[in-house]
């Protein structure tokens, strides 16, 4: 498994855990968030605070990594949430 993966499944974890804290240690400031009905949310901060109003995603259909952290996130299109 590489680092992406690794990444995104513990990125995942800690969205179904609500632990906005580890989450936050994985995201870029910057990152860019392609939700499930196509709208786009920029900045760790905007999107964490989406994700704490809403039921958590589908796993992402795509992930980018930059420094280290996930700087790009797109939820599968139309995808039903959990």
């Amino acid at each position: 498994m590489d680092l992406v993966d690794n990444l995104t499944r513990t990125a995942y974890q800690a969205i179904q855990a609500r632990d906005w804290d580890g989450l936050r240690l994985i995201l870029h400031p910057y990152l860019h968030w392609t939700a499930a009905d196509g709208s786009r949310l920029c900045g760790r901060t905007k999107v964490i605070e989406r994700l704490q109003n809403a039921p958590p995603p589908a796993e992402p259909v795509a992930v980018e990594l930059r420094d280290g952290q996930i700087y790009r996130w797109q939820e599968p299109p139309n995808a039903s949430r959990h």
